[in-house]
């Protein structure tokens, strides 16, 4: 394949398709360059959407530009390309976080291919989700899923779930002692039309989801104590399923690992028919992340925690205009 031989708008395209991928707090903290001469993109973080509070080691950002190199991944394997992954190429040039360089085709029902109409389709639900549970078939898929991508997802048994939701009510508390720990959030959330109707990013307050007026499924409320013209409370599920997501080593490798792995659940749940969402609350406190393992599994590290489940799509959520994060070279 030659340079001449993606045009702007379809590198254009590609990159839109990426950037549809999850983050922490929609911050969307990546950047991509495509370089004509090679056929290849660069998938770059970008250090100024970071959560220094939440995220002091970048681990977080790592998770969302891998998954964002998935969807391209995904993306290109749908327009007919194989696409060739390095991960840190450069020990120089640690914001390089992976290449794909797109090669020979392949077919257009490859497995990668076959993830790619869940790419728009999939959007966090901080909604209740029904008590029906998630069939074992499926809990088998979404492990193989992930083992694809070098990661391993564990469905927790139930004492385990109860461990995890006692962590997340920890880490609320914590939050609500620490003064700084909520100006990572006050910077991304977009509450009232003004800001709603602007946002490129952050999490609209339409995407808030109702507030939790029982149930323990852990779902972050981004609103705190701020009142949402139209956002009504309701009841939410008491035994929320959960997966681990993680890693057996905690390196930026590991990371970006975690992150493919995680969007190719996420794609293949969405398939399946599931509505997902994504809570990070425990794993913000590294005293606290530790015990967020479950220690009868091969997983080291817990990357993130899944929650699956029968409910509601969540909404779109605004987007970075791609001539922002991309540059053609």
């Amino acid at each position: 394949m030659t340079g001449e031989a993606l045009t702007a708008q379809a590198v254009t395209a590609l990159v839109k398709d990426a950037t549809a991928a999850p983050s922490m707090h929609n911050a969307q903290p990546w950047r991509f360059r495509f370089l004509r001469d090679s056929s290849t993109f660069q998938v770059r973080s970008d250090l100024g959407r970071t959560m220094p509070h939440a995220d002091p080691t970048t681990r977080a950002l790592h998770l969302g530009c891998g998954a964002a190199l998935f969807n391209l991944r995904v993306a290109a394997a749908h327009a007919g390309w194989e696409p060739a992954t390095r991960l840190l190429p450069d020990p120089g040039d640690p914001q390089l976080l992976a290449t794909v360089q797109l090669t020979e085709p392949v077919s257009r029902e490859s497995d990668l291919a076959q993830l790619y109409p869940a790419i728009h389709r999939r959007h966090t639900s901080r909604h209740p989700f029904t008590d029906e549970e998630v069939p074992a078939a499926i809990k088998d898929e979404l492990c193989g899923a992930a083992l694809l991508e070098g990661a391993r997802l564990v469905f927790p048994s139930a004492w385990h779930v109860e461990s995890l939701l006692d962590l997340v009510h920890d880490a609320e508390g914590r939050d609500a002692l620490d003064a700084t720990a909520s100006e990572d959030t006050e910077r991304w959330i977009r509450i009232g039309s003004a800001a709603v109707d602007t946002a490129t990013d952050g999490i609209p307050d339409y995407a808030f989801g109702p507030r939790k007026r029982d149930g323990k499924a852990p779902v972050r409320d981004f609103a705190g104590r701020r009142a949402v013209v139209g956002r009504k409370a309701t009841t939410f599920e008491n035994a929320p399923q959960l997966a681990l997501l993680g890693t057996a080593t905690d390196r930026p490798q590991d990371w970006l690992h975690a992150g493919q792995a995680m969007e190719r659940v996420l794609l293949q749940a969405t398939l399946d028919g599931l509505a997902t969402s994504l809570t990070s609350h425990a794993l913000e406190w590294p005293e606290l992340r530790w015990a967020v393992r479950d220690p009868g599994s091969a997983v080291g590290f817990v990357q993130m925690v899944l929650r699956l489940g029968y409910g509601p799509p969540g909404p779109d959520t605004p987007r970075r205009p791609v001539q922002e994060v991309l540059d053609i070279e």
